[in-house]
């Protein structure tokens, strides 16, 4: 189950799409019944979370946190994904895209951090694009890497 909390009020996400798109990608991966929380926040949070979790005092497009629950809590909840949609708006104006298909990229890429997935070194990056590229190709997007 997607969640998706909105405290800014940003009418410009189209939350169901959103939370369509998401439950459609963790159902094709197997976590189809775990639950999920978007929160759509402005640069003053993200960067306080980026600072306080990250040590990077700047705002981001993305932070993923996943489920720290114990393992012995029988509950199947990947985690949360805080995306700032200032920022995700920028940067589909910069690299010529439409706002929602940046930022389904972006809750995407954060819900494929949540599921292990990184592009710290250059194979797992290679791994994890590529499986982005495949997703975002099923939902009729373009290659956000082109």
């Amino acid at each position: 189950m997607v969640v998706i909390q909105n405290p800014i009020n940003d009418v410009s996400v189209n939350e169901q799409n959103l939370k369509d798109a998401l439950q459609q990608v963790m159902t094709d991966l197997g976590k189809g019944k775990s639950e999920l929380l978007i929160r759509i926040v402005g640069k003053v949070e993200i960067q306080n979370l980026n600072k306080t979790y990250r040590d990077k005092d700047q705002p981001t497009n993305v932070l993923s946190f996943p489920s720290d629950l114990p393992i012995e809590i029988d509950e199947m909840i990947l985690g949360d994904i805080v995306i700032c949609t200032s920022i995700v708006a920028n940067e589909a104006k910069l690299q010529n895209k439409t706002f929602e298909h940046h930022l389904i990229h972006m809750a995407i890429h954060g819900t494929l951090h949540l599921l292990g997935y990184d592009h710290v070194e250059p194979m797992d990056a290679q791994k994890m694009e590529s499986l982005e590229i495949k997703i975002l190709e099923k939902m009729q997007i373009n290659n956000p890497y082109e």
